[in-house]
């Protein structure tokens, strides 16, 4: 029997309902003024218009539970890049420069050298992206917060702004039939998928943290699953300055390749040629027996990010992109096939209610 993320604790279909119930009352906010937001909920990050040609870009996430791994670890160095990553990499989706990120730290207990190592991460995803840290909040939370083991637990999340010319904004509405797909490497789980990723290695697999399978080339299953997000800021800015029109940007989360989903109308994706599958999600789906279809619609399974080009632009891009990240590739090509995604080469189609194997 396959494993699922559900099974492991984490209900896709129900976090998509439970956005839904909070954009419904949320988009209803009335400021007393007009709105200042320019975009529709959905997108990886919003704009507000807050001078002639002036926007700024506003998004925010957090590391999720790759923070218990961090624990269980007493390594806490690197999943302050995760948090820089996870919100910065949405801020450019919409053509925005990131510019800063604030930080919110939960804690059990307020240990000066942990709080050191995870400034530390965040010190070091900062410089990556070339943002500034001005400001964040540290809370004590005892009662609300258990560690893995206590009293070392955590949560760390962030906000991000980004700044934008209204008239550049890239919303995915340019994405047409025949652009190409150029995905980026991912460098391992990133940030997502991390509940499910943890129960097949260490609870159905029965590995250690400290255990170097050969599917990962001698890194121990924590180094895998610790491993930072990438941070796209550099490449993708380079891409959106340079004469190569991009049509569309797609931060490849949770959801995997359904995040693609989020751009444009009236069409589809087909990605026959996606980027060499990583060690570890050979891993995931061996030792915990998860299905093709789960692991495509919960990991990034090695493609962190997406940029939709003209097909005529398509080798420039590519080379381009491969000079801060080598190994980008084209993946794939937009279809009429609205709202869907499909993965021929793996028999698999999916729209917004989810990924199954079926004819592509």
């Amino acid at each position: 029997m396959s494993d699922s993320y559900a099974a492991a604790g984490v209900d896709i279909a129900e976090a998509d309902a439970g956005v839904r119930a909070l954009v419904d009352v949320l988009r209803t906010i009335d400021p007393g003024r007009p709105s200042l937001s320019v975009l529709p909920s959905g997108h990886y990050a919003n704009v507000l218009r807050v001078a002639p040609n002036l926007g700024i870009a506003v998004g925010a996430d957090g590391v999720g539970t790759k923070v218990i791994v961090a624990e269980q670890t007493s390594r806490y160095d690197t999943v302050g890049i995760d948090c820089i990553a996870m919100n910065v990499n949405d801020i450019i989706c919409v053509g925005a420069e990131p510019i800063a990120v604030l930080d919110y730290l939960a804690v059990e207990q307020a240990d000066p050298e942990v709080l050191a190592a995870i400034a530390r991460g965040l010190k070091a995803g900062a410089e990556q992206a070339g943002v500034e840290i001005p400001g964040g909040e540290l809370a004590q939370l005892p009662e609300l917060v258990k560690g893995h083991p206590s009293p070392h637990g955590f949560d760390l999340t962030g906000a991000c702004f980004g700044t934008i010319a209204l008239d550049a904004i890239v919303t995915g509405d340019k994405i047409a039939a025949g652009d190409a797909l150029i995905g980026l490497p991912a460098s391992g789980v990133h940030s997502n998928g991390l509940t499910l990723a943890r129960r097949a290695l260490l609870e159905q697999g029965a590995l250690g943290l400290d255990a170097k399978p050969a599917e990962l080339g001698g890194a121990s299953i924590a180094d895998a699953l610790l491993e930072p997000t990438v941070i796209y800021v550099r490449a993708i800015l380079d891409l959106l300055r340079s004469e190569i029109p991009v049509h569309g940007l797609a931060h490849i989360t949770g959801g995997g390749v359904l995040n693609l989903l989020r751009l444009g109308k009236g069409i589809g994706y087909k990605i026959d040629a996606p980027l060499p599958v990583l060690g570890v999600f050979e891993l995931i789906a061996r030792l915990g027996e998860v299905a093709p279809a789960e692991m495509w619609k919960v990991f990034n399974m090695g493609c962190g990010f997406v940029a939709t080009v003209p097909a005529s632009h398509a080798d420039a891009a590519i080379e381009l992109l491969s000079a801060r990240h080598p190994g980008s590739a084209r993946i794939g090509t937009v279809t009429t096939r609205s709202g869907t995604v499909t993965l021929p080469g793996l028999g698999l189609t999916g729209n917004a209610d989810g990924l199954a194997a079926r004819p592509s």
